[in-house]
């Protein structure tokens, strides 16, 4: 079911806009009423309380708890080249709503660091799904609705699809987004390839020097492409490229975008995760697909990976020019997401 939601115009308020949810999402006025996030605005939060560290598998985890410590966890994963703010504004409504929310920085950004500086700085997708196992062991949590977008979004979906016991419940922005270097090796169309030019520029030893020397900016334009509608301000900018100073920052990134075009070798300890993600493997937990109606960076189309999901699904386009970065950008439709799918 396609769900079109225009932000910019905020009906969600009170029991008539409850209703008009309900009709849209195809729930019964009461099931709404009892689901319906608040009204958010992007922007409305600039920071967490406080941002906490656990040991967990190679990592050092810097991580975003917010909510009552015992209620229902969602785990929610940010993108390249962002951060856990993209989860800024949508952290408190999920804690009004009971949740326990939390937000780790991926490997290479923030305060997440290696323990070992003989741990080799590998981005490859397998290694950054197995820290996120690692870190719901290390914080106890059995299970989670997990939801993402862009490197989190792929991590997100390798979950469901390896670890469906750990995963009740899933929401992912541009679908299915799980790799394989086999599958990467077919060349795409002109207009395709043209919009991977950072990927390509990655691959040469200019793109990783440039990227060192401008990581800030190289960010920013990333930030601008991808989101051509979003008028965010510097300081939104800059309180997230904070995040890209991060030691491994580079070498994460770099070795992400190598791995995927095989020219780079990733840890022969991933080879059968790698083998199984390969395969592609369907999921089959609960699952709402998201996608925002002017995402200027390279994702596919809904009805190319709408058979993947064999659980129940839904897929939503967000409107009101919202870009990449949809968590940030439309924060009330992902928590309105989130708590539907935990209803499914």
């Amino acid at each position: 079911m396609s769900s079109e939601i225009n932000l910019q115009r905020r009906h969600f308020f009170g029991l008539a806009a409850m209703t008009m949810a309900a009709v849209e999402f195809g729930l019964s006025s009461a099931a709404a009423a009892k689901a319906a996030a608040p009204a958010v605005k992007a922007g409305s939060h600039a920071s967490f309380a406080a941002v906490k560290r656990i040991k967990a598998g190679e990592l050092n985890v810097g991580y975003a708890e917010v909510g009552p410590a015992n209620g229902a966890v969602v785990l929610l994963l940010h993108g390249w080249p962002y951060d856990i703010y993209s989860f800024v504004d949508v952290a408190p409504v999920l804690a009004d709503a009971g949740y326990r929310v939390l937000i780790p920085y991926l490997r290479g950004h923030g305060t997440t660091e290696f323990i070992s500086a003989d741990t080799p700085r590998n981005g490859q997708q397998a290694a950054i799904a197995t820290d996120i196992i690692a870190f719901m062991d290390a914080l106890k949590v059995e299970r989670a609705v997990i939801g993402g977008y862009d490197w989190g979004g792929r991590t997100a979906d390798i979950l469901a699809a390896i670890w469906p016991e750990r995963c009740k419940a899933l929401v992912s922005v541009s679908g299915y987004l799980i790799g394989s270097q086999e599958a990467n090796k077919k060349p795409l169309s002109p207009e395709a390839e043209l919009s991977w030019w950072y990927q390509f520029y990655f691959a040469t030893e200019r793109g990783r020097e440039g990227y060192a020397a401008n990581t800030h900016d190289f960010a920013k334009l990333i930030w601008k492409l991808a989101s051509p509608q979003w008028d965010f301000d510097d300081a939104t900018f800059d309180r997230s490229a904070k995040a890209f100073e991060n030691p491994d920052h580079v070498a994460i990134t770099i070795h992400n975008y190598r791995w995927r075009l095989g020219l780079v070798d990733g840890e022969r300890k991933y080879d059968e995760l790698e083998k199984r993600l390969a395969a592609f493997p369907v999921i089959t937990v609960p699952t709402i697909t998201m996608e925002g109606d002017a995402n200027g960076a390279p994702h596919p189309n809904p009805s190319a990976y709408a058979k993947k999901f064999t659980g129940r699904y839904e897929h939503r386009t967000i409107s009101g020019g919202i870009g990449h970065n949809l968590p940030q950008e439309a924060p009330q439709a992902f928590a309105q997401a989130v708590l539907d799918v935990d209803r499914f």
